[in-house]
C-alpha cells in the first residue's frame, strides 16, 4: 500500500460536489442515468476525466439534491438496535421531505380564495400536520475500503453531517476538532483497522469593512421593516392628554348563583366620580337577557356570559386638595320575571373597577330588602312585587349624602345569592412614559390612582387608631383622679 494513501486532506464548499469512486464508476455509462441529475453527473465526470481524474480519493460528499441524502432521512434509527421497529410517528415523519421549496408569490386574490381546504390531498396533510422546518442538508462522507478496492457501499461511512434550515442555523455533526483530539472509526474486519480524522474551518475571515457593511444591510432592513410596520399600525393611534388617565373595561357578566327564584336578568349601570368622564358614546348602564337556571351542585346557577365595553377618562385636578382620587363604582340588581309576568327583586350589589390592568374574576354577594311580617312574603310569592330602593346607589354611600356619618338603623336585608363577573382592564396614560425626575416633582397620575386601595386602607387604619386614642383619653378623664394617680405610682 502506498505511503502516501494512508493520509489525505480535502477542503470543501458549502454544497461542494465530490464524486466517490463508486458514482465515477456508476455515471461513466451513460445507459445508468435516468435523471437529469444523473446525466448533469455524466458531463461533470467525463470532464474530469479529461482533466486528469479527480483529486480525492478516499472523502468525498453527497449534497442535498442526491439520493443518499434522501435516504439517510427517510431510515434514520431512534435506537441502536438492529431489530427496531419503527413507530406510527417515525413513519409519518420519514415521509416528510425536510427540503427548501421555491414558493411562488401567491397573488392576494388567489390566498383569499384557498382560505379553506375543502379536500385536502395526503402531500397537503403530512405538510400541514406535522413540524416541517425547510433544512438544506450535505454529508462529508470517507471511503474506508482496502486500498485498491474502494467503490464499495459497505465502506462507505458518514464523517460529518452540515445542516442549514430555514432560520440560518448551521448545524455540524460532529463539532469542529479544535483543540480536542481527532475522531476515530474502528472497522470491524478482520485487521479491525482505525481510521482517525480531524474536522477544521477553513473559512476565511470577515474583515472589518466587511462587517460593518453587513451591519449597515441589517440596520437599513430592519429600519425599512420598522416602516412597514408603522405603515401597518398607522397614525391614527389615539393618544390621550397630559395628566389624564385612560382607563377601558371588557367586562363579562359570567353567572349569578344562589337566587330563590327562576329566569333571572342583571340591570347594571357604573357611576363616575368628580374628575371622571366618558365619552358621549359611551353607554354607562345595561341589561342582561333573561336566563334560567341549572342545578350546579347546590346551586342554582344562571349563566348569562353577557358582555359589556366601558370607557371612561380620569383628569388630574388640583395636587393641593387633600381628598383621595375616587374610583367608578358598578351598580346592579338582579331581578326575576316568571311565566306570569310576576317581577321581583333578587338582590342589590356594586363592585369598585379594579386600580390595576389585568383580569380580574370576582364574585359579588348581594342583599335585597325586606319587610317584617308574613303579609310581604305571602305577596312576593303570589302576584309579585317586593321592596325596592328608591336609589340604587344606596348600597354603598348615597349619591346625595352629604354628612358625616350614614345610620341605616331599622333597615332590615336578607342575604341572597352572587353574581360574577370577568373583568379585563386596560389603562393609557403619559405618566407611562414620565422620567424620574418629573415623578419627583409631581405625583403621576398612575401612582396616585394605581395606590388608591393601598392608601384608602391607610387612611382607615390611621382614623380608627384617632378614633381609639380619643375614647381612650374619654375613659381617662372619666376615672377618680386618686384612681389615675395610684396606678400611675404602681406603673
Amino acid at each position: 500500500r502506498p505511503p502516501d494513501a494512508e493520509e489525505e486532506e480535502a477542503e470543501v464548499g458549502w454544497q461542494e460536489k465530490l464524486f466517490s469512486q463508486f458514482e465515477v464508476d456508476l455515471y461513466q455509462n451513460e445507459s445508468a442515468c435516468q435523471t437529469p441529475l444523473d446525466r448533469q453527473y455524466h458531463g461533470e465526470i467525463l470532464k474530469l476525466e479529461k482533466a486528469g481524474g479527480r483529486k480525492n480519493y478516499r472523502i468525498f460528499t453527497y449534497t442535498d439534491h442526491d439520493r443518499f441524502t434522501n435516504l439517510e432521512e427517510h431510515c434514520q434509527k431512534v435506537t441502536d438496535s438492529d431489530h427496531e421497529v419503527p413507530s406510527y410517528l417515525a413513519e409519518r415523519m420519514a415521509n416528510v421531505r425536510r427540503r427548501r421549496q421555491d414558493h411562488r408569490p401567491i397573488e392576494a386574490s388567489s390566498l383569499k380564495s384557498k382560505i379553506v381546504t375543502w379536500e385536502p390531498s395526503e402531500d397537503f396533510i403530512k405538510n400541514n400536520h406535522v413540524i416541517n422546518t425547510p433544512v438544506q442538508t450535505m454529508y462529508i462522507m470517507g471511503d474506508l475500503g482496502p486500498y485498491g478496492k474502494l467503490g464499495h457501499r459497505e465502506y462507505e461511512h458518514v464523517l460529518c453531517t452540515i445542516k442549514v434550515d430555514g432560520n440560518g442555523v448551521i448545524t455540524v455533526k460532529p463539532d469542529f476538532t479544535g483543540t480536542k483530539g481527532a475522531y476515530r472509526i474502528e472497522l470491524d474486519g478482520e485487521k479491525r483497522e482505525v481510521w482517525k480524522y480531524t474536522i477544521e474551518n477553513a473559512s476565511v475571515q470577515v474583515q472589518p469593512e466587511e462587517e460593518e457593511r453587513e451591519q449597515r444591510v441589517f440596520r437599513d432592513l430592519y429600519s425599512r421593516h420598522k416602516e412597514y410596520l408603522s405603515g401597518l399600525v398607522g397614525s391614527e393611534f389615539e393618544m390621550t392628554l397630559p395628566g389624564t388617565l385612560r382607563l377601558f373595561v371588557n367586562g363579562e357578566i359570567v353567572s349569578a348563583q344562589g337566587y330563590e327564584y327562576d329566569n333571572l336578568y342583571v340591570h347594571f349601570f357604573l357611576e363616575l366620580p368628580n374628575q371622571w368622564s366618558s365619552p358621549a358614546f359611551q353607554q354607562l348602564s345595561g341589561v342582561t337577557q333573561t336566563c334560567a337556571t341549572k342545578t350546579v351542585g347546590w346551586d342554582n346557577v344562571a349563566y348569562f356570559c353577557y358582555p359589556f365595553t366601558l370607557e371612561m377618562f380620569f383628569t388630574q385636578g388640583d395636587e393641593s386638595e387633600d381628598s383621595l382620587p375616587q374610583w367608578p363604582v358598578l351598580y346592579f340588581e338582579v331581578l326575576s320575571l316568571d311565566f306570569w309576568q310576576r317581577y321581583r327583586v333578587e338582590g342589590y350589589g356594586s363592585l369598585v373597577l379594579p386600580a390595576s390592568p389585568g383580569l380580574h374574576m370576582l364574585t359579588i354577594p348581594t342583599w335585597r330588602p325586606v319587610e317584617l311580617g308574613t303579609v310581604a312574603e305571602l305577596r312576593r310569592f303570589f302576584i309579585g312585587g317586593s321592596p325596592e330602593l328608591e336609589d340604587i346607589t344606596y348600597v354603598r354611600i348615597p349619591s346625595t349624602f352629604k354628612g358625616e356619618r350614614l345610620s341605616r338603623f331599622g333597615f332590615r336585608t336578607e342575604t341572597t345569592g352572587s353574581v360574577t363577573f370577568r373583568l379585563y382592564c386596560l389603562q393609557q396614560s403619559k405618566a407611562f412614559l414620565e422620567t424620574s425626575a418629573l415623578r419627583q416633582r409631581m405625583q403621576s397620575v398612575l401612582d396616585r390612582l394605581g395606590g388608591f386601595s393601598q392608601q384608602s386602607s391607610v387612611y382607615n387604619v390611621l382614623e380608627a387608631f384617632q378614633r381609639a386614642r380619643r375614647r381612650m383619653q374619654e375613659a381617662r378623664e372619666s376615672l377618680p383622679q386618686d384612681l389615675i394617680s395610684t396606678s400611675a405610682s404602681t406603673v
